[in-house]
């Protein structure tokens, strides 16, 4: 057992992130990938929270404990996925896949913003049933209008997800930094080689 003073041989920070699965060996979320800073995997490591399922080359050391960075932990206990996502603007992007319901173009969420099908001028309201992920200029086009008023539709049906489909969507967009021990334990959406 440490003494409580892990001693990292480590430079930068952010290095050696580890991916957290849950009990059942599947990422708690895709998008944003679950991933911990080493010092907190190292911590549930210490705990016993965690199973170590894969270590980067590097350790950690104090005078009486050495230990190799984990690259891939799974959870002890399962944590239940949340049964209903929560209404947040991120969500709504992710629901719509970063695409504008209007003209269907993908953008970065920072370009998106959102908009109300029925404009809250109109008595629309703010939930997942009259929301969608909108481009600058067609939420400028549309403005306070009605669909019909404008010929504007948005693409699907705005209603509330599950959280399965948001992860589901997630799947569509892997992350910059994907540690070659990861590639196990995720399943992009991504052609396989034929043979």
């Amino acid at each position: 057992m440490p003494d409580g003073s892990l001693i990292p041989q480590i430079t930068g920070p952010g290095g050696f992130p580890a991916l957290v699965l849950n009990a059942d060996f599947r990422p708690l979320s895709y998008f944003p990938l679950s991933v911990w800073a080493w010092q907190d995997a190292v911590k549930a490591v210490v705990l016993d929270r965690v199973s170590v399922l894969s270590e980067y080359e590097t350790e950690v050391r104090s005078p009486s404990f050495s230990l190799r960075l984990p690259s891939v932990i799974a959870l002890r206990e399962y944590i239940p996925a949340a049964r209903r996502p929560a209404f947040t603007r991120f969500n709504v992007f992710l629901r719509d896949r970063f695409e504008c319901q209007y003209c269907g173009d993908g953008q970065p969420a920072q370009n998106l913003t959102f908009d109300h099908v029925i404009p809250r001028s109109r008595g629309g309201r703010t939930n997942w049933e009259n929301v969608v992920a909108a481009c600058g200029p067609c939420n400028l086009r549309k403005a306070d209008k009605l669909p019909r008023e404008c010929q504007m539709l948005p693409r699907a049906t705005p209603r509330q997800p599950t959280s399965w489909e948001l992860q589901e969507n997630g799947r569509a967009f892997p992350p910059n930094h994907l540690h070659e021990s990861w590639r196990d334990y995720l399943y992009w959406d991504s052609e396989l080689e034929q043979g």
